[in-house]
């Protein structure tokens, strides 16, 4: 068995009430298939200078945001933990010459959990968070996913959570606001280079993609597309192409083909 990577774009955390055409498209992708053994979320918002892995034999969701809805805040994500996943992903990134520290109490944050209420409801799959380590460029994130390449030949699924593109100054009030002018250019440069496989191409997105500047003011939840890339590398099939509240393209990924 081996799994293919997912990216996917967590968007507003009201994507957890709000599923706009992300939320079916993820159920849509898991549903008929088998369940991982494991989970393994890599998202912008436990994010520090180094390495961490979650050690945590029970998760929980972390309302890591403020200012909105009730409803929110009373959602959780009780999934397992795996500490033999941290421990191997430990291994791996460490025969690499890697240091990954340990966190027993971090919990999951919304980037992790709020997708996964869609790809797996019932939290019936043991969930591992790899803290994104803000030192990496996109070229040293996707090198930190070769290094995890090996986990999808062991029934563990990958995930990069961030945002295709993710300005959060732009953010409109609606849902359903028409896209602003250099959202779909930047993610149809990003579908055509997917497409072809072209890394080199991706890697410099800064100085090639169109309304870069625009489409991410910071790098960081662009970041873990990288890591997701770089452990799946293509064929890449876009799953959503959604854009939200003006802003925020929604769009997910799966990267590598699937092998049952």
């Amino acid at each position: 068995m081996r799994w293919p990577t997912l990216f996917v774009s967590h968007g507003s955390p009201m994507l957890a009430v709000d599923p706009g055409r992300t939320g079916p498209a993820l159920a849509q992708w898991a549903r008929p298939l088998p369940k991982p053994a494991a989970i393994l979320v890599v998202s912008p918002h436990w994010m520090g200078q180094g390495l961490a892995v979650s050690t945590r034999d029970r998760q929980q969701a972390w309302h890591d945001f403020g200012g909105f809805p009730q409803s929110l805040y009373r959602l959780e994500y009780a999934a397992a933990g795996s500490p033999a996943l941290a421990r191997r992903v430990a291994g791996l990134l460490g025969d690499a010459g890697l240091t990954v520290h340990d966190d027993p109490k971090r919990p999951l944050d919304h980037g992790a959990w709020v997708p996964l209420r869609y790809l797996y409801p019932e939290a019936d799959v043991p969930v591992v968070q790899l803290a994104l380590d803000a030192g990496r460029d996109a070229s040293a994130q996707y090198k930190l996913g070769q290094l995890l390449r090996p986990l999808r030949d062991e029934n563990v699924l990958i995930i990069g959570s961030g945002s295709l593109t993710h300005n959060l100054r732009h953010v409109q009030r609606s849902h359903d606001a028409a896209p602003l002018p250099y959202v779909e250019p930047f993610q149809a440069w990003f579908a055509q280079h997917i497409a072809a496989r072209d890394t080199a191409t991706l890697l410099d997105w800064e100085m090639q993609a169109p309304g870069a500047a625009q489409a991410h003011p910071g790098d960081d939840h662009l970041m873990p597309f990288y890591v997701a890339w770089g452990a799946g590398e293509g064929p890449g099939v876009r799953l959503v192409d959604e854009v939200a509240y003006g802003a925020l393209a929604m769009d997910a990924y799966q990267f590598g083909e699937a092998v049952w």
